[in-house]
């Protein structure tokens, strides 16, 4: 689906604790060992351009399937030479077998191991030689692997893709070198982080049932025990054309793409039915959850506060659209409720909203304060709900309303020019089991929300049984009444 950026309130508030922490949408991380975003001058050249042209007209997206049941995706883009081509599998962090944490994104980084064909790494020695980038992320309900090239490129690097989508080969020592190398990023990036082991706690209290609540990377004792056999019976499990979308986009056509993915992908036997992905529902939210981590690494106190929502794909027509909306309009920018108690009344130093509707089963809505020295972490809580329960009780104006389409808007206008955002929109969308038609009718559905659907996605889902607040403070600031009866406190 469209994937709407995060309000500026709200990227503001974040980048006081760290714009690089990647709390509420994952991006495509940089893997350490790769040398493969050095692309060629040339290259590099095209993307600038690109990056520096005009914004077009959404450009008109065509799909079919292969014989071996593999979807295709194609987005043309002729503005410059380039292609970005994306594989996705129907499978995530989410669909770990319960016990083994972690090895979905553990496979991931097996997968630029060797094949039957190719050596161990050569696979990024191969795309940096020819002027390329590739890359990969592991989400709770996908898996994608990309390669940005030259155009004249993309048939290598299809045949690369689609010899080890099946030929992959799995060496104890490289699975325990590799092991390690998973560990270290859990250590760097979420233990080393108390923001991180905070948004971490809270999603494992917002999500009692569901997968969800286990972090995308693993729990460090179960991600320890990651076996050869545990990486091996998952590849086989999801790994196959009739599980995956191709996604070609850039200075190509269906009829040329079509022959070459038949040539390359289309070699590959596809598995069994693939059932649909059937998981643990998570009970309807019966009370208000707090988590509290004391941390002498925090340097100043952190709100947060999670509310349980429905996502793109589950939620019924216009209401992932209101949700959005609703999320700019109390903490989308400058203009925003939130920035308006908070900001300007010298209670914080940022705040903001965002909604994550890019779930299979759910999404949420997140909030975030950073109080002022010296203004309590109650003081600033007690202004967020009194934010939350005014929209929910008298709803919102229509030119709060109108500026937030407006800005959506342009945000997905912005976004149709930029090649990858494209690839990445169209590529997850399907695989979570949206069709073009749904994603490319999110903005008109964004236009068609009145007042009324923004006050009624406010009282339904804005209720503090669907939430979780979450505090961090150093230990020095710490209050006692930050920890209410039934939360979860921690000292680090």
């Amino acid at each position: 689906m469209p994937r709407f950026p995060r309000g500026d309130g709200f990227v503001n508030a974040r980048a006081r604790i760290g714009a690089r922490l990647r709390l509420f949408r994952p991006r495509v991380k940089v893997r350490p060992s790769s040398s493969a975003l050095r692309l060629s001058a040339a290259l590099w050249v095209s993307l600038l351009f690109l990056a520096a042209g005009s914004a077009t007209a959404e450009p008109k997206v065509s799909t079919f399937s292969l014989s071996n049941g593999m979807q295709v995706v194609v987005i043309p883009d002729h503005r410059v030479p380039v292609v970005t081509h994306m594989v996705w599998y129907r499978a995530g962090a989410a669909d770990d077998p319960w016990g083994t944490s972690g090895i979905a994104h553990f496979l991931e980084h097996l997968m630029f191991k060797s094949t039957k064909k190719i050596k161990s790494g050569e696979f990024t020695r191969i795309i940096t030689g020819i002027g390329g980038r590739d890359n990969a992320q592991t989400t709770h309900d996908t898996t994608f692997y990309f390669q940005r090239v030259a155009k004249e490129h993309l048939r290598r690097v299809m045949e690369l893709e689609a010899d080890r989508m099946l030929n992959l080969r799995l060496v104890d020592d490289e699975v325990r070198t590799e092991r390690d190398v998973i560990r270290e990023e859990r250590r760097s990036s979420v233990d080393a982080n108390p923001v991180r082991i905070l948004d971490e706690q809270m999603m494992a209290a917002l999500y009692t049932n569901h997968p969800y609540g286990r972090p995308s990377l693993g729990w460090t004792e179960e991600m320890s025990k990651l076996t050869r056999r545990d990486a091996a019976t998952y590849y086989k499990r999801f790994y196959a054309p009739n599980n995956a979308i191709l996604v070609v986009a850039g200075d190509v056509t269906p009829e040329e793409v079509r022959p070459l993915a038949q040539a390359t992908y289309g070699r590959n036997k596809p598995a069994g039915a693939f059932p649909p992905r059937m998981r643990p529902k998570e009970p309807v939210p019966l009370v208000a959850r707090r988590v509290h981590l004391e941390d002498a690494r925090a340097g100043s106190p952190t709100l947060l506060r999670y509310y349980l929502t429905p996502s793109y794909p589950s939620a019924r027509p216009g209401e992932a659209e209101s949700l959005a909306l609703l999320a700019r309009i109390i903490g989308g920018d400058d203009a925003s409720r939130l920035y308006k108690r908070l900001v300007a009344e010298n209670l914080a130093s940022a705040a903001g909203a965002d909604y994550i509707g890019d779930g299979l089963d759910s999404g949420r809505m997140a909030f975030v304060a950073l109080p002022l020295p010296g203004v309590p972490l109650e003081k600033v809580e007690a202004a967020l709900d009194a934010t939350i329960a005014e929209v929910r009780e008298k709803g919102v104006t229509q030119d709060e309303l109108e500026r937030a389409k407006s800005t959506l808007e342009a945000r997905s206008v912005f976004d149709s020019d930029n090649q990858m955002t494209l690839a990445r929109r169209y590529g997850e969308g399907i695989a979570l089991g949206r069709s073009v038609a749904d994603i490319d009718g999110v903005p008109a559905t964004i236009q068609s929300r009145s007042p009324d659907d923004i006050k009624r996605a406010a009282a339904e889902y804005l209720v503090p049984e669907r939430s979780v607040t979450g505090t961090l403070a150093p230990p020095a600031t710490a209050r006692e009444s930050t920890a209410a009866p039934g939360s979860v406190a921690t000292k680090r």
